[in-house]
């Protein structure tokens, strides 16, 4: 995988406030929820890059419904 951006960005307090918010209710970090709403503007848009890779899977592995060990994820 591609070293990842990184990027400033300046944003109003209130903005962030609610950002970091509703990441929190979906269970992503601040940074996770803008790329995820990014990559939403992008595609409603048309102009998803085709090269733009998935967004990177983070926590913990799904357990696996028989109650074995984790399925492991590449």
């Amino acid at each position: 995988m591609p070293e990842r951006k990184k990027v400033l960005l300046r944003l109003d307090p209130a903005v962030h406030d609610a950002l970091a918010r509703w990441a929190g209710q979906e269970l992503r970090s601040t940074n996770a929820q803008i790329e995820f709403l990014l990559r939403r503007a992008l595609d409603e848009a048309g102009r998803m890059p085709k090269e733009a890779g998935d967004l990177p899977r983070r926590g913990r592995p799904r357990k696996s419904r028989s109650g074995d060990a984790p399925e492991k994820e590449d």
